[in-house]
Parts: structure tokens; C-alpha cells; sequence
């Protein structure tokens, strides 16, 4: 197999090369008549964001199917611990809400694998399979252990969606509106969520309606599998496999006839054609990808050490103390969440993704030290009990602005085309285990240390974020993937 595997390769590699070749000299040819790259040029302009659009807002269903089965049980726990007879047990209503990180965990660990390995596409569609068969096996359980393997299936999915959606828009996007597409997965999201809490709000009136919520959430799942089809495939990754002509008819999908042409060389350019050997984990780990892997890993620890998802999965409580009742806060949280990604979309390409991270960090920290004022002696009781709340959803509302959107995107246009997948992989994976943990001891913590420390250490944090922003990460605004990674690469 090996020996026949290589020939192959070989005979394939010329191939290849040769196309290359042409490509480059297309190029050439093609820099002499005052194009320039990435379908931008001085003539054409930017391609029209309307030929994409379709393709990003099909893959944004992944992230608000991650969203929604995020929120899902936060209405209904207690109606589900009632039915399954596991009500009071806190153990057994934590391991609803985790069995689904720790599902999401493995999901992530293999979608680099899985994306190389079948294409976008097909992960995509085997993303919405766990969450299809997950949400059946919840919505029709009857006891506590049907529940747990129903969550553990569709954290699979949801594991596996977020890091696919983020490679798939940035390798899709046009350049000018990259940004902005990067922000709409974060703002379905956000819908997602905002859909699950609102579904979820009868649940306390009528008997057994969580196994409704669950059953809904199969929608979104099989219009993603079926819409995925008729899709284009990343040319990025066609390319990568050494299947050129299929990337260009994909190019003329996504971006239009007219810049094929300048998107293909650009492809040539930073592509070296070595693109066919595995990535090692060894690789990522020291070597020279190291320094992306590691700034990658930190913001997405930074990301879940702000705390944000504590605030989330405790924002009801806060707001009880405060007399607002919860689904009304649920709605306000939401609110914050999206509108902050609202601007985060128009400013994501203006501003650029730096500014908008420090400015989220410092933002955050700035609210944290509200709800520290706010938990001290100084303040009285209704008054601290509002600035609580308020300083919330300002945490929120900062975390949207930057915090939240920005690093997926971020990462997905810093690593090399070699290793996107893989390394996204392997920094979402970072990011469940933190979240994990986080949500496992954040009650804990909270009765141990008290709110004033608790909110001091997750200020600290955002603070380290902020420092870490301004020392390590480069702006991205406004340059093909191409130029990022010619850029960024120590050359061999």
C-alpha cells in the first residue's frame, strides 16, 4: 500500500506541480496587467459579499444549534429533574449541563481530523447527525441515564460545529467582509440561545414540554445537513488536496468568474504543495507552529477565565436578588449578548480585531470591578443588588464586543492553511476543558471565596487578557489569508 500510495503521490505531486506552475505564471501575467490579490484589485474591486453570504449564513446554523442546546436545559432543568426523578440531586442536574461539555470536548479534539479528513462540507453534516440523534434520545427518555447520553451525543456535535463554521467562513469569505462574516456565527450564537430560553419559558406551566425544546432543535439540525449539500466546498481545502479544478469552480461560487483568476494564485502563493503530508501533534506542540498554537490556547483560556460563562449560567440568580424575575432576565442577557455582536459585525472590519479585543477586555474588567463595588459594604442593599445586575449585562455586553467573536475568527485566519484544522482543533479543545472546569467549580468558589474575590480574580484575568492582546496578537483586518500566513511564518 505504502509504495503504491507514494507513486501515486508522485505522479499526482507533478501534476500538481505543473498546474501550479501555470498558475503562477497566470499570476505573473496577471500582476503585470495592475491586478492585485485576493480578487481585490484595482480594476475589479471587491467581490460582491452576496455570493457568499448563502454559503456562511447555512454553516452560522451550526453555531446557533450551539447555542441553542447551550440554553436548552437552563428553562427546564427543574422540570426534567422532576419527570426523571432526579430532582434535588444536584450531582445528577450538574451532569445534565456538563455531560454536554464533556461530549463537546471529544467533538472538538476530532473536527480537525474530521475536516481535513472528508471536507467542510461533510463535517458539517456529520456535525447535525449526533445532535439529531442526541436531541431524539432526550426528548423521549424516561430516566436520568437516557438524558446523559442524549446530551453526551449532541455535545459531540456541538463540539465538533464551532471550529468547522469558523475555518469554513474565513476560507469562503471575501477579504473586505471577513470580518463581519466571522461575527455572524457568534450572533447565531447568540439567537440560539436567545430561541432556546424563549422556547423554554412554558416549561414551568405545561407538563413534560423540555421534550418539545428538544424536539424543536432537530429543525435547524437537518436543514443544516440538507442545505450543506448544495453548498460550495472549501477551495482552500480542495486546493490543499491537490484538486485545483474543483477550487476554481468553487472560487466562481463564492467570489465570481472575474476573480478566479487572482484567488487562485493567490492560493499557489502560500501554498507550498507539501500540503498532502499529515500534521503530527508533535508538530503543534513545539516546532515551529508553537507560538500561534500557544497564543491561540491562551485567548481561549482567557476567553473562559473572564469568567463570561459564569455570568451566563448565574446571570438568574443575580437578577432574582435584584427582584427582576428570571425569563426577563434571560431576555435582557440575550439582548446585551446580541446587540454587542451586532456592532462587533459592523465594527469587526473597520476597527479590526485587535482594538476590538482590547477594548472588550478592558470593557470587562471595568464591569467586573462594578459588580465587585456592587458586592462590597459600602453599597446598600437595593442599590448593590441594581449595580449587580447592571455590571452583568455591561460584562456581557463587553464580552460580545470583542471577547466573544473576535478569537474565533482571529485564529482561523492566523494559522497556516497546513495546519488551520488541526490547530483549531486543538485550541477549541482548551477552551471546552477550561469551560468545563469553570462550570464545575464556579458555585463552589463563589461560596468559599465570596463574590467580591471571585469577581476580583476574574477581573485580573481580563486585565492579564488585555496585556496578553497588546504583547502577542497581530492585526488581520483587511488581508487575504494568504498575506497573513506569508506574514506570520518563520520561512523555513
Amino acid at each position: 500500500m505504502g509504495g503504491s500510495d507514494f507513486t501515486m503521490r508522485g505522479r499526482h505531486g507533478d501534476a500538481f506541480s505543473t498546474y501550479k506552475r501555470t498558475v503562477l505564471r497566470d499570476y505573473v501575467d496577471f500582476q503585470k496587467d495592475g491586478h492585485l490579490l485576493n480578487g481585490a484589485s484595482k480594476d475589479l474591486g471587491n467581490p460582491s459579499w452576496r455570493r457568499s453570504l448563502p454559503h456562511v449564513l447555512v454553516a452560522a446554523l451550526s453555531s446557533f444549534l450551539f447555542g441553542y442546546h447551550l440554553g436548552v436545559v437552563n428553562e427546564t432543568l427543574e422540570s426534567i429533574s422532576l419527570d426523571l426523578g432526579f430532582s434535588g440531586n444536584t450531582m445528577a442536574e450538574g451532569l445534565v449541563v456538563s455531560t454536554c461539555l464533556g461530549g463537546a470536548f471529544i467533538g472538538s479534539l476530532f473536527s480537525g481530523w474530521i475536516a481535513d479528513g472528508v471536507g467542510r462540507r461533510r463535517a458539517f453534516q456529520l456535525c447535525a447527525l449526533p445532535m439529531i440523534i442526541g436531541a431524539l434520545m432526550s426528548a423521549t427518555t424516561n430516566d436520568l441515564w437516557g438524558m446523559l447520553l442524549g446530551r453526551l451525543f449532541v455535545g459531540t456535535g456541538m463540539g465538533l460545529g464551532p471550529p468547522v463554521a469558523a475555518l469554513y467562513v474565513a476560507e469562503v469569505s471575501p477579504t473586505s467582509v471577513r470580518g463581519a462574516f466571522g461575527s455572524l456565527t457568534q450572533i447565531a450564537t447568540c439567537l440560539g440561545l436567545m430561541g432556546s430560553l424563549f422556547i423554554g419559558i412554558p416549561a414551568k406551566e405545561i407538563a413534560s414540554w423540555w421534550r418539545v425544546c428538544f424536539v424543536v432543535s432537530i429543525i435547524p439540525a437537518v436543514a443544516l445537513a440538507i442545505f450543506m449539500q448544495f453548498c460550495a466546498e472549501s477551495p482552500h481545502w480542495l486546493f490543499k488536496r491537490g484538486r485545483a479544478a474543483e477550487a476554481e469552480t468553487e472560487f466562481e461560487k463564492i467570489l465570481g468568474g472575474v476573480y478566479v483568476k487572482s484567488a487562485m494564485a493567490e492560493l499557489s502563493k502560500a501554498d507550498r504543495g507539501d500540503e498532502v503530508d499529515t500534521v503530527k501533534l508533535s508538530e503543534l506542540l513545539y516546532g515551529r507552529y508553537f507560538r500561534m498554537i500557544f497564543i491561540g490556547s491562551v485567548l481561549f483560556a482567557l476567553q473562559q477565565l473572564s469568567g463570561i460563562n459564569a455570568v451566563f449560567y448565574f446571570s438568574s440568580s443575580v437578577f432574582k436578588n435584584a427582584g427582576v424575575p428570571s425569563d426577563i432576565a434571560n431576555i435582557c442577557v440575550g439582548i446585551s449578548n446580541l446587540s454587542g455582536s451586532v456592532v462587533a459585525m459592523i465594527l469587526m472590519d473597520k476597527l479590526g480585531r485587535k482594538v476590538l479585543l482590547l477594548g472588550s477586555f478592558i470593557g470587562m474588567a471595568a464591569s467586573l470591578g462594578i459588580q465587585v463595588a456592587a458586592a462590597s459594604s459600602f453599597a446598600s442593599g437595593s442599590v448593590s443588588s441594581y449595580m449587580s445586575a447592571a455590571g452583568m449585562l455591561l460584562v456581557v455586553l463587553a464580552f460580545s464586543l470583542g471577547a466573544g467573536p473576535v478569537p474565533g475568527l482571529l485564529l482561523s485566519e492566523i494559522f497556516p492553511s497546513r495546519i488551520r484544522a488541526k490547530a483549531m482543533a486543538f485550541c477549541m479543545a482548551v477552551h471546552w476543558v477550561i469551560n468545563f472546569f469553570v462550570g464545575l467549580l464556579f458555585l463552589q468558589l463563589l461560596e468559599q471565596l465570596g463574590p467580591q474575590v471571585l469577581y476580583t480574580i476574574f477581573a485580573t484575568f481580563c486585565l492579564i487578557g488585555a496585556a496578553f492582546v497588546k504583547r502577542n496578537v497581530v492585526e488581520t483586518k483587511g488581508k487575504s489569508l494568504q498575506e497573513i500566513e506569508i506574514a506570520l511564518l518563520p520561512q523555513e
